[in-house]
């Protein structure tokens, strides 16, 4: 699978497209009037501790209070290892914690309000949800995670060969400041001590500065800020199977140079300044596959579709066979079908960026063993997917419960705002229904108002069919309570709009 980095830089916007066989996988966007925060550092100031929740809101400086939860307050390693998976914030997985918990302390006995604390921020603000929060500082290098406040030393589940862990661990731990943690990458595999002493050294006089400039700042401030998008995408997602990356601006792109000259001087990456005419998401074609992807409805090439619908608690994703009628029987063109949903299904995931809870509907198959291939094909499609997930078995309803790690918004909540039309809820009342609502609100009016005529203003569509189809309630009207209605049209009304003046 060839994969390639297209990077269009403007002067308010910077987005960011991994493709995979020619087609965008994952898109990165980020505004100069709303920079990404992940990864941040802020002096906070505690100012709610909430018991019954085991958490507590902290002041960082932003319009929303942060919440920190008590396994994010313990300093110790057990607490690390058993609450929190620290390479999941950067998408390196850690290592297995024990499966036995020791009971946590009770919020109020390690947070008070207006207390003081460094923390990071581990997830984006996401919809009414203010920023989720850490005491366990994490820097991420290109190689390794460093956790100053940690003694522990893990590797990532994706550096599957014993040897290779056993040799990774003991160059770390050899080389590292006693009294820390860190955590190795899937990047580093193979790297040798040279290149991960390097990047210690990096974090580790980072880590010094940061600690520095923490006594000059007073809570809530920012004391650390984390790479912008590029740096940060070229850090985390950029590995030997990327065959080139191009780029539309030159600033960028001697950005770019420099930063794997200094990060990444052992690689060889090709790195190409995009001179076309065209914009250069047109020339990939990517404008296009962004649109899809704000679209509820996804064809699959059978004439199958998805939809996908996003709510404030979960997202569920329905399968149906559409126009694909099948070849043979019912049960072959269900499995079919569902098969090749599979596949789309997960690439919308990752282009969506959709986490938390989703709900997957498949169409129901009765034979068990179809169910477990269907399962199983979506775990091999779910693989590639830096978002760590878990996935449950098919029910036989044909259901799929399973989560995918969400840190920042997905991108239909990055690029569209709820519609003022329908006020977010997708649909708004038909014109029978606006009508017949008029009717009884005329009825209403007229009752006890005094003269003769009555006018109705309205949105034009709603007066062309009070004009025609609904013409005779408005003579009955009419002539029931012996006054004249005058419809007139308002242009800039809501479909849903009206008024009534009497006299």
């Amino acid at each position: 699978m060839t994969k390639e980095l297209v990077i269009n830089t403007t002067s308010h916007e910077t987005r960011i497209a991994l493709l995979e066989s020619g087609h965008i996988a994952e898109l990165y966007i980020e505004r100069n009037r709303e920079l990404g925060i992940v990864g941040n550092i802020y002096q906070g100031r505690v100012i709610r501790v909430l018991p019954g929740m085991q958490a507590a809101f902290v002041d960082i400086g932003l319009e929303k209070a942060a919440f920190l939860y008590v396994a994010d307050v313990l300093d110790e390693m057990e607490a690390v290892e058993n609450y929190v998976e620290v390479g999941h914030r950067h998408d390196t997985p850690g290592e297995d914690a024990g499966d036995e918990r020791p009971p946590l302390p009770p919020i109020e006995e390690l947070l008070q309000e207006g207390q003081d604390i460094l923390v990071q921020v581990a997830k984006e603000p996401i919809g009414t949800k203010g920023a989720r929060i850490t005491s366990h500082i994490s820097l991420p290098g290109r190689n390794l995670v460093f956790m100053p406040t940690v003694d522990h030393v893990g590797i990532s589940r994706r550096i599957e060969h014993e040897e290779e862990r056993e040799r990774l661990r003991h160059l770390v731990d050899v080389m590292r400041p006693a009294g820390t943690g860190f955590i190795v990458r899937t990047a580093a595999e193979s790297r040798d001590g040279e290149e991960l002493k390097a990047d210690m050294d990096y974090l580790v006089n980072l880590w010094d500065h940061i600690s520095e400039h923490r006594e000059d700042k007073s809570a809530p401030s920012l004391v650390h800020s984390d790479l912008d998008v590029t740096s940060k995408v070229l850090r985390d997602i950029l590995t030997e199977d990327v065959s080139r990356i191009i780029v539309d601006s030159p600033d960028e792109y001697r950005k770019i140079v420099r930063f794997l000259n200094t990060f990444m001087p052992g690689h060889n990456f090709q790195v190409e300044e995009y001179h076309g005419s065209e914009p250069i998401f047109d020339t990939f074609s990517l404008e296009v596959e962004i649109a899809r992807a704000l679209g509820r409805k996804v064809w699959l090439k059978s004439g199958g579709y998805i939809i996908i619908e996003q709510t404030e608690a979960l997202t569920a994703v329905d399968v149906n066979t559409g126009r694909y009628v099948g070849k043979h029987n019912l049960e072959d063109t269900i499995l079919k079908t569902n098969l090749e949903s599979v596949k789309e299904i997960a690439f919308q995931l990752r282009l969506r960026n959709i986490g938390g809870l989703i709900i997957i509907d498949f169409i129901d198959m009765e034979k068990e063993a179809h169910r477990d291939k269907v399962h199983a094909v979506l775990e091999e499609a779910l693989r590639n997917d830096k978002s760590k997930t878990n996935i449950l078995e098919i029910s036989e309803l044909g259901l799929v419960e399973m989560t995918r790690k969400r840190v920042r918004e997905s991108i239909g909540r990055t690029l569209c705002d709820d519609c003022p039309y329908c006020e977010g809820k997708g649909y708004i009342k038909s014109r029978t229904t606006t009508v017949y609502e008029i009717f009884r609100e005329l009825q209403r009016e007229m009752r006890p108002a005094p003269g003769y005529r009555m006018t109705l203003l309205v949105h034009p569509d709603i007066a062309s069919i009070l004009y025609d189809e609904e013409r005779p309630g408005i003579e009955e009207l009419e002539k029931t309570f012996e006054k004249q209605i005058t419809i007139t049209a308002r242009q800039h009304f809501h479909l849903e709009q009206f008024e009534i003046i009497v006299g």
